[in-house]
């Protein structure tokens, strides 16, 4: 018996360091205005192997943190470059950034609240 739990903890054990070594945190530059932004910004962000996002107003930086076999920087980005806010490396199509409220247009920083 104590042979089979020797033998089965070898053969799992680099299933467990490679789930361990998966999750990564990185801090990603998006452009926005507001705490509306925030919250579009940080929503864009949860994909499928996002643990957390959280943006800070101030240094316009994303925080993230996820899951690197299920999601990767690029995919985070283009999503939110989709939901209208340049992201570090995909910039927003100016489609999706008309669709933006007034106070959310940061190219212009007219109005903030």
């Amino acid at each position: 018996m104590k042979h089979i739990l020797i033998i089965i903890t070898i053969i799992l054990s680099p299933f467990f360091s490679f789930a361990q070594n998966s999750i990564k945190t990185e801090k990603i530059k998006v452009e926005g205005n507001c705490s509306m932004c925030k919250k579009r910004i940080e929503n864009a962000a949860y994909v499928k192997g996002v643990k957390r996002a959280d943006w800070n107003v101030e240094d316009q930086t994303l925080t993230v943190v996820y899951n690197t076999a299920k999601t990767s920087s690029e995919i985070i980005q283009q999503c939110i470059a989709k939901a209208g806010h340049n992201a570090e490396n995909v910039a927003a199509l100016e489609a999706d950034y008309e669709k933006l409220p007034a106070c959310c247009h940061y190219k212009t920083n007219l109005d903030k609240h």
